[in-house]
């Protein structure tokens, strides 16, 4: 079973920045795609940012600019680092990754941006 584990959550000051990991249990590439959904509360799950297994990547366009997803092959993991945050990103982040016919939830990591 593959299990994706998120790590790097918070709580962080309107405008600062923080860096998200999902480490897979298994190589990454095995994947079609990754990436990470966030959902406020009260709100539904939505994307954040995905990447491809061919490296293309997308954005929410409330993110682009501020929000970069990278991966590290090696460490089995695909990041999100968030820059420039705002009390509207808080929400609890989830890593995704699915391959043609599964899709694979993390458990999620709380982030709280306030002052």
């Amino acid at each position: 079973q593959v299990q994706l584990a998120e790590s790097g959550g918070g709580l962080v000051q309107p405008g600062g920045s923080l860096r998200l990991a999902c480490e897979a249990s298994e190589n990454i590439f095995n994947f079609n795609v990754m990436g990470w959904y966030r959902q406020a509360p009260g709100k539904e799950r939505e994307l954040v940012a995905t990447i491809n297994v061919g490296g293309r990547i997308e954005y929410a366009d409330s993110v682009k600019g501020r929000f970069t997803i990278y991966r590290d092959g090696t460490k089995k993991t695909v990041y999100l680092r968030m820059s420039n945050v705002n009390p509207e990103d808080t929400a609890v982040y989830y890593c995704r990754a699915n391959t043609l016919s599964r899709i694979f939830w993390g458990q999620g990591t709380q982030v709280t941006v306030s002052s």
